[in-house]
């Protein structure tokens, strides 16, 4: 009989493992986010999985590109670190904060000083432990019935198993699958709703694909498949009362979730650069300001999750900590209730619109015209599964994509495709400015045929010439010449055409260009942290130069560039 080949862990199985979870979850999105009731019954914990397993791909992946003029690629270690550092900075929701730090208790195991070049069945054992433990730590009241609960049953199988990574894996998602079954008897809000953990259901997914990156064969058997009716399990419904189980429900004070008969209005999130010290103080204080706290990372960085009806205080709770940045503050709707009880299902609208915009300012003008945004922030371009997020918070049987910058075009593109997948008709339109997503939006016509509507925004926005004025980060070659870090370089259509020294000067002199082919209508959008003047200075500009061009000024906020300009 032949020998079956001892499995491993090493750099390429780790970058397969986050590509194979990235697909599970794929996969299994749809089916997670509908029986998501808990801790909050707002219907996107298999996004916000997904999401965060995206961000930590996408580092590994970087991390790979770096080595692709070495002999060698990247170690274990490099791979493991940048997998939870991806997922730590790229963290959404409840369950996708814990994730994070599964990750990161691995890799604080199999990044170690002095581990092994390749992670052998111990090695993978002792890693699952320190991520169950490290991820239950994390949460300030950790609630049986959890995610927690099938990390922990995870590596409790592990430890029980004999053999190499493949045995180890197999056995540590067999586990888990068995504790998933088991979550509904331990957690009344899944008993009642007829579901198992939704959170759980993902990390199974996840335990899965690392069997499949060890072994090259996929798990034993079939997921269990997760119930999303009342009376889908195979128990009559328990009563409430004498129900009995490993855990009773949580009561309104349980600190990780809300009382299931509501709960605070809004999910905070953010990252944050501070020290171990202040990061005790902040745990103490976001607990005593709401629930479903999470905080997890360590090493100066971290990310922090918590439900609370005070959003402002808890910012200001990571002000005085540290750097909080990356903030996302989330108001639960009245259907997104802190409860086990189902929702009504929302009608889909016809048309909407979703847009990717640079800016706060720009966001809620878009929002104002009815669009749904995804705010980019500078330096953070949004990711596909981002876009697809937001198609389906959009809830609409067609869909407009403005990705308003050339090179989202592909990530939009990937979105959309998807989105068509899930049966919503999708026109990608390739606007590259914010302000070509302005005039295209400015022409939608809901009323008018969708194949219409979309040649008329279209055309609005390849009518619509975009500047914009930035600051030089880097000495670098141009194609207005060599430009120096601190210049001030003014963009048309995305190529460099002017650099100067003076924000306003090089801000007249771009738009100057831009009129000289003519033009109804300037837009401009000012950031934060353009000169206050730089605004009333081009309007004058253009009443006195121009006399048949109107001009409309925004706010953009902090948006990257000093100075968006749109010409119709």
């Amino acid at each position: 009989m032949a020998q079956v080949p001892q499995t491993f862990l090493d750099g390429l199985a780790v970058r397969t493992w986050c590509g194979l979870a990235l697909r599970a979850l794929g996969r299994a999105r749809a089916e997670i986010d509908a029986i998501n009731v808990y801790p909050v019954a707002d219907g996107d914990t298999g996004t916000n999985l997904y999401l965060t397993v995206e961000s930590a791909a996408t580092a590994v992946e970087a991390v790979f590109a770096g080595y692709e003029t070495q002999p060698v690629g990247p170690t274990l270690a490099d791979a493991v670190r940048a997998m939870a550092h991806g997922a730590l900075i790229g963290a959404r929701g409840n369950s996708g904060t814990i994730l994070a730090q599964l990750l990161r208790g691995m890799a604080q195991v199999l990044a170690a000083d002095g581990a092994q070049p390749r992670c052998d069945g111990p090695a993978l054992r002792l890693a699952l432990r320190r991520a169950a433990d490290s991820a239950r730590q994390a949460v300030a009241h950790p609630v049986e019935g959890t995610v927690l609960t099938v990390a922990s049953a995870a590596a409790d199988a592990a430890e029980r198993a004999d053999g190499d990574c493949g045995t180890v894996a197999r056995a540590a998602h067999q586990g888990a699958r068995a504790a998933l079954a088991a979550t509904p008897a331990q957690l009344g809000v899944l008993a009642r709703a007829g579901v198992v953990d939704a959170g759980g259901s993902g990390l199974v997914a996840v335990l899965g694909a690392l069997v499949e990156a060890c072994t090259g064969e996929t798990a034993d058997a079939e997921p269990d498949r997760v119930a999303s009716t009342p009376n889908a399990l195979p128990d009559p419904e328990p009563d409430p009362e004498t129900e009995a189980g490993p855990a009773p429900a949580p009561d309104a004070d349980a600190g990780d979730c809300a009382a299931e008969d509501g709960g605070p209005a809004f999910e905070v999130i953010y990252l944050l650069e501070a020290d171990d010290t202040a990061v005790a103080r902040l745990r103490t204080r976001l607990d005593a300001l709401g629930d479903s706290l999470v905080v997890v990372g360590g090493d100066g960085l971290w990310n922090v999750h918590v439900h609370v009806d005070d959003a402002g205080a808890a910012v200001e709770a990571g002000v005085e900590a540290g750097r909080p940045y990356r903030i996302r503050i989330t108001h639960f709707g009245l259907g997104d209730v802190h409860t086990g009880g189902p929702r009504p299902p929302r009608e889909r609208a016809q048309r909407a619109v979703v847009a990717v915009v640079p800016g706060q300012g720009l966001a809620e003008l878009y929002t104002e015209a009815g669009a749904t945004t995804v705010l980019a922030r500078p330096g953070e371009p949004p990711a596909s599964g981002e876009l697809l997020a937001a198609v389906r918070r959009a809830h609409a049987r067609e869909v407009v994509l403005l990705p308003n910058d050339a090179e989202l075009r592909d990530t939009a593109a990937a979105a959309a495709e998807q989105a068509r997948t899930e049966g919503v008709r999708v026109a990608l339109i390739p606007t590259r400015s914010a302000v070509q997503g302005l005039a295209a939006l400015a022409v939608s016509e809901p009323g008018r045929r969708f194949d219409e509507d979309v040649v008329q925004m279209t055309s609005a926005a390849g009518a619509t010439r975009y500047g914009e004025v930035v600051v030089a980060e880097h000495r670098s070659w141009t194609t207005a010449g060599i430009c120096q870090a601190g210049d001030v370089l003014g963009l048309i259509d995305g190529d460099v055409a002017v650099i100067g020294a003076d924000v306003t000067a090089t801000a007249e002199t771009v738009l100057d260009r831009m009129l000289q082919a003519g033009g109804e209508l300037v837009t401009l959008v000012i950031g934060d942290e353009a000169p206050k003047t730089v605004a009333a200075h081009l309007e004058t500009r253009v009443r006195e130069a121009y006399l048949a061009v109107d001009t409309v000024v925004y706010g953009g906020g902090h948006q990257g560039a000093l100075l968006l300009i749109g010409v119709e």
